[in-house]
């Protein structure tokens, strides 16, 4: 325990170090009309499944403490119960947005986020693969391992509240857990890890970990939905940006596509590049999904991941943005999303689009970087 106690003060001594970030801000302010009526109307086309994933988040929202605080003391005043109650608000008007979209600008407060917040895109994508090894399939899908230890900070001081550490124990050692490097190119699991299933190329499963889950179609044609469960705790570190920076992609070229390409154009390149990014993760196989950070099933186009210190888990967003279409161009969409997920780059008031599966989902998730107007929806105090 003395050796982990100094891991943790050590890591707690480089996060006290770090720069600190710019903090995003929520901000009470009116939407202009348009894009009320906009997102209003963008809401009633999609009822249904708006519909059932309000439920999804109601369910989940009806677990919490109902007078404890979701948004903080820098948030709007509101409580759990309070963020229940919008949810519901919005679930009953529904039926009723088509005939008047203005009720969403009269029965809720907008909040707008600012920054400006980055909105990008995750999809599912689909793997062939086998649940026993198999000739065709070499590369291994790692379940979570039986080595990996995570220890909560908060226990050894309430100034690392909230922060964990992911490691391993080795000789009665505390050592950070293996990188990509070491598992993927020296075998770290071979000898104390069973993968959880076998794809057929490694680019793949390097994808899949970036994406957080996907599907993987046997060989008799059903499908296993590969779920998260867990990750190496190293920091996440962009390959996009790492292209960029050593000059293989242009920075106006730059997307999921293009860098799936270069890795498949470059095979003796490829492992060593995706070793750039030391995070790991580690998944289980399910029957349904794909699941979010509230363990509930995501929709497509409505949930949204995003930092739940400051959009918890439950909020409702009012989104106009532009999503890119395959022609080059993009149209201006404006529609409700729910915070659902969470993910490990998506920091501050950084938004990620579940945008589905499928090959218009998988073109739309690699080409979303886009600059949006978002703003939280919550239920005004005076309306029934």
């Amino acid at each position: 325990m003395t050796r982990l106690w100094l891991a943790a003060l050590c890591l707690a001594l480089a996060c006290a170090c770090a720069a600190p970030a710019r903090q995003p801000r929520l901000a009470e302010s009116a939407p202009g009309r348009d894009v009320a009526m906009r997102t209003a109307s963008g809401a009633a086309e999609n009822r249904e499944a708006l519909a059932g994933a309000i439920d999804r988040s109601l369910d989940y929202v009806r677990t919490r403490e109902p007078q404890g605080r979701p948004f903080g003391d820098d948030g709007p005043d509101c409580t759990w119960a309070e963020l229940a109650e919008s949810l519901e608000h919005l679930r009953a008007l529904l039926p009723r947005l088509g005939d008047d979209p203005g009720l969403l600008a009269r029965e809720f407060d907008w909040h707008e986020v600012r920054p400006e917040p980055l909105m990008t895109g995750y999809y599912e994508p689909e793997l062939e693969g086998s649940l026993q090894p198999h000739p065709d399939f070499p590369v291994p899908i790692h379940g979570l391992p039986a080595s990996l230890r995570s220890v909560d900070l908060g226990r050894f001081h309430p100034r690392w509240k909230g922060q964990t550490l992911t490691c391993r124990v080795e000789d009665g050692d505390v050592l950070p857990f293996f990188t990509r490097e070491e598992i993927d190119v020296r075998g770290a699991l071979n000898a104390t890890s069973e993968p959880i299933a076998w794809t057929r190329d490694p680019v793949d499963v390097y994808f899949l970990q970036v994406q957080g889950s996907g599907r993987l179609r046997l060989p008799d044609g059903s499908v296993r939905h590969v779920l998260y469960a867990g990750k190496n705790g190293h920091e996440y570190v962009s390959l996009g940006k790492v292209m960029i920076e050593r000059g293989l992609i242009p920075r106006e070229e730059m997307s999921m596509q293009r860098i799936r390409a270069w890795l498949r154009e470059h095979p003796d390149e490829a492992q060593g590049l995706m070793n750039a990014n030391p995070s790991y993760v580690f998944f289980r196989l399910a029957d349904d999904g794909p699941l979010g950070a509230m363990g509930r099933t995501l929709t497509p186009m409505v949930s949204m991941a995003t930092d739940s210190a400051f959009l918890p888990l439950g909020s409702i967003l009012a989104v106009d943005a532009v999503l890119p279409d395959a022609g080059g161009g993009g149209a201006r969409t404006a529609f409700l999303g729910l915070a659902q997920d969470r993910g490990g780059a998506i920091k501050g008031s950084r938004l990620d689009l579940f945008c589905g599966a499928g090959e218009e989902a998988e073109f739309l998730a690699g080409h979303l970087q886009e600059r949006s107007r978002v703003h939280l929806l919550l239920k005004k105090r005076n309306t029934p």
